[in-house]
């Protein structure tokens, strides 16, 4: 989600959210009123940044993505002029939100094609690293590969299992899929690996490192692993897996009979270490794991 560094962010969704009024469903009108000069700067900024960087590093959807919609380099967009776009090429919309929303909030929307954006934007000393999601993270990270037919049905079947998970107890694993996968999934491609994960497209450092830099592990998805697999949320991933394609992710999240045995299967297992490498694995490669520690693994 965004470039990890000693700087810490303020928690300002307090103070950029007063005076507005949720909805039952934790939505809002966007308040474009609220935007100053000084936010489209900022967006402009790193959007800038984002697509120097993430040129022969990004996957052909996501920037086909964005050449579709109507995501300008400029301003902070308008969410109804997006959603013309994006609901004309796969049906999906996105809806305003402060921030962070109650799980099965969220799964409900994405199981009926609505994907929540934060709609303020980070500010100017942020610019490099923002604790909590913003505009920029959930919309140029996430929204362009939307307009991906394929895409768009898996991150729907991810809502509908979210649902489903909730009943089962089991939503603490089906969170590490969206984590490594729509969050920091990187995919296969004749051209060599690319990234897909809007966390990873948000952020200028880790779209280098997770590419090129011989920390982290490169593991090829295995869905049941995956939901056995701790997490970092403090800094760069000691582990990113690898996909073969969207098809391949969307079969495998669709399927919530499947999905149930990998619950039960994993349940009483101890979970695997955000660094760990098992026999099982597919390693396309394996990380320098000097200095890694497990304690802080979500």
């Amino acid at each position: 989600m965004n470039d990890m560094t000693e700087f810490q962010a303020p928690d300002i969704t307090v103070r950029k959210n007063q005076g507005l009024v949720l909805a039952a469903d934790f939505t809002l009108p966007q308040p474009l009123d609220r935007y100053t000069d000084e936010d489209h700067q900022v967006w402009s900024q790193l959007y800038a940044r984002q697509m120097e960087v993430l040129q022969g590093r990004a996957c052909n959807e996501f920037m086909e993505g964005l050449t579709r919609l109507p995501i300008e380099p400029h301003r902070v967009p308008v969410f109804d002029e997006l959603n013309q776009a994006l609901g004309a090429a796969t049906g999906w919309q996105i809806v305003a939100v402060h921030g962070l929303i109650p799980d099965d909030v969220f799964f409900e929307h994405l199981a009926n094609r609505r994907f929540p954006v934060t709609w303020w934007l980070r500010e100017a000393n942020q610019i490099d690293y923002l604790q909590e999601p913003d505009v920029f993270h959930d919309l140029f990270g996430h929204v362009p590969l939307l307009a991906n037919p394929i895409f768009a049905d898996y991150i729907q079947a991810y809502g509908v299992a979210g649902l489903a998970a909730k009943s089962q107890n089991a939503l603490h694993m089906l969170a590490r899929l969206y984590w490594y996968t729509v969050e920091f999934g990187l995919i296969a491609t004749p051209d060599g690996t690319r990234i897909y994960g809007a966390g990873i497209m948000s952020s200028r450092t880790e779209s280098i490192y997770s590419l090129e830099s011989d920390s982290p592990n490169r593991i090829a998805f295995d869905m049941q692993r995956i939901l056995q697999t701790r997490y970092r949320i403090d800094t760069f991933q000691k582990t990113y897996f690898v996909i073969d394609s969207f098809e391949t992710l969307f079969a495998a999240t669709q399927d919530l009979e499947r999905l149930s045995q990998y619950y039960n299967a994993i349940r009483d297992l101890t979970p695997i270490g955000a660094g760990d490498i098992v026999s099982t694995d597919t390693v396309i490669h394996a990380g320098n794991r000097e200095g890694w520690s497990a304690s802080d693994d979500v």
